[in-house]
């Protein structure tokens, strides 16, 4: 008689999914810039609230991030879920310009500034770009670290077709003279 032990399937990063019947479950806190470009990424347990995994997700960015200045802040646009003194107090410390909707307010009563749109849809679009790699879609890896390579690898595409759709140089991503250049066009 074979006994499955339900421990060993998930092991880290995977706790109870509050919105399927309990079922082990992961969720990915990802951190964009204004295009859709994921700047980190971190992946917990599904029943973590997204407030306690803020700082985290900030101490993952990959790159050099330039200090604010006057001339050019740095505006950090989070959703109701984010509306706790932490981490006002977090994104104070990191010198960000806060955007958060409060917790309690229709849509109608938060503050529009006349020719400007709503970007949380933008987060929401890279998160929408990572669910295409079907190996992403359902986690069917056992060790958090196998499933957080494949999270980098399909961030490394989505920047490499975002560089050729906004116009970036793509020595400027993918230093092409130091490193050897893999043929992306046959991952994506």
């Amino acid at each position: 008689m074979v006994l499955l032990q339900r421990h060993l399937l998930g092991e880290k990063s995977t706790g109870p999914n509050p919105t399927d019947r309990s079922k082990s479950g992961t969720k990915r806190s990802l951190l964009v810039d204004g295009k859709g470009i994921p700047l980190g990424m971190i992946v917990d347990e599904a029943n973590r609230h997204d407030m306690k995994m803020t700082e985290a997700t900030l101490k993952s960015i990959v790159i050099d991030r330039p200090e604010p200045t006057v001339i050019s802040q740095q505006h950090m646009c989070m959703d109701k879920g984010y509306d706790y003194p932490e981490v006002y107090e977090l994104l104070e410390d990191y010198g960000y310009t806060i955007h958060i909707c409060l917790r309690g307010e229709s849509r109608a009563n938060c503050k529009r500034i006349p020719g400007y749109r709503a970007r949380h849809w933008v987060v929401e679009r890279t998160h929408s770009w990572m669910n295409r790699f079907r190996r992403l879609l359902i986690r069917w890896e056992k060790k958090v670290e196998n499933y957080v390579a494949m999270l980098h690898l399909a961030c490394t595409c989505i920047t490499y077709r975002a560089a050729r759709l906004f116009g970036y140089p793509c020595e400027l991503l993918l230093n092409v003279s130091d490193c050897i250049c893999f043929n992306f066009e046959s991952l994506l």
